[in-house]
């Protein structure tokens, strides 16, 4: 049985107690230091070189060097966020009143307009690395994105959505888009005999698109079959495939539509171009007259209108189907 204590020595050992629970409680965060501002709020988004940005608010200055990004941003309703653009933007037409950036040149300009946001492909680092680090080095955020495969198509829209605070405007973007895709896929299931395709991405070496291109999924959408799917990328991670003139001809006689895409990539294609090229008489899409071209901006280039892109290729397999 436990023995009473005198006075004295109950009032120490309720003091000693009182004093274990309080260093007890401080070491359950008391004395902690306060989180990094990062951890507790704000935004961060790693880009696709691996290099992590971190925002106290969403951006609302922002300049776009890729035109992707730029229709991508006015397609998330940022027409207003967006205070310059690249040099090269042909969608959409609200775009084109911008004023523009040029990451060849000098980027003091760049620096005056104060942006809180500037978006870039990793191409652009790789290539002008200088003009990078001298807005880096001014405190001003730069990311890298470009999706090179369909399946990163949505985290690059999600990525440009949390940098912005667009989050919900993305999230019914995308739904509809995949909504649209499958009820193009739908459509085009319904052909008896599926069409065999060639795609071209650019005369070069007749090079093609690797299996998981963004091309190459929207050809398969559109209920189209790859010929070329054997493909391997010039690169590791690019989209681009050499495949040369023996392989194809080889193909030839499997070969039902042969399609070209046509824009900065592939200049001056035309069906009676490709009809012209020696041994293409050997491809049966050729000697009957199904060579198609198909704008690089549908089909290549990461924005919601490869929705278009699926549509337009499907138009071009089976008319009878998708009108």
């Amino acid at each position: 049985m436990g023995a009473f204590l005198p006075g004295k020595q109950k009032k120490i050992t309720l003091l000693a107690v009182l004093l274990l629970l309080l260093t007890g409680l401080s070491g359950c965060g008391g004395n902690r230091p306060a989180p990094a501002p990062e951890a507790s709020g704000g935004i961060r988004v790693t880009d696709d070189q691996g290099k992590t940005v971190v925002l106290k608010a969403p951006a609302r200055r922002i300049i776009s060097l890729y035109s992707a990004h730029t229709e991508n941003l006015f397609s998330l309703g940022l027409d207003q966020e967006v205070i310059g653009v690249s040099t090269t933007e042909t969608y959409p037409p609200a775009a084109l009143g911008k004023p523009a950036f040029d990451y060849r040149a000098d980027p003091e300009r760049v620096l005056a307009a104060q942006p809180d946001l500037v978006l870039i492909r990793p191409f652009i680092r790789q290539s002008h690395p200088d003009f990078v680090k001298t807005l880096e080095n001014a405190k001003i955020p730069v990311v890298a994105l470009y999706p090179e495969k369909f399946a990163e198509f949505d985290e690059y829209i999600q990525k440009l959505a949390i940098l912005t605070g667009r989050e919900p405007q993305a999230q019914a973007q995308l739904t509809a888009f995949h909504q649209r895709l499958d009820a193009i896929a739908a459509r085009t299931a319904q052909a008896p005999v599926k069409k065999r395709v060639y795609f071209e991405t650019t005369a070069t070496e007749y090079r093609t698109v690797t299996a998981d291109s963004l091309p190459a999924l929207l050809l398969q959408q559109a209920g189209g079959i790859n010929v070329a799917a054997d493909a391997t990328p010039l690169k590791g991670g690019s989209s681009i495939a050499a495949y040369g003139t023996e392989r194809l001809l080889l193909k030839g006689a499997d070969i039902d539509v042969y399609l070209a895409q046509k824009g900065p990539m592939n200049p001056g294609i035309t069906p009676v171009a490709v009809k012209a090229r020696p041994g293409f008489d050997k491809i049966k899409a050729v000697r009957e007259g199904q060579v198609f071209l198909i704008d690089e901006k549908l089909v290549s280039t990461p924005t919601f209108r490869l929705a278009d892109g699926a549509e337009e290729l499907a138009k071009l397999l089976y008319p009878e189907l998708v009108k």
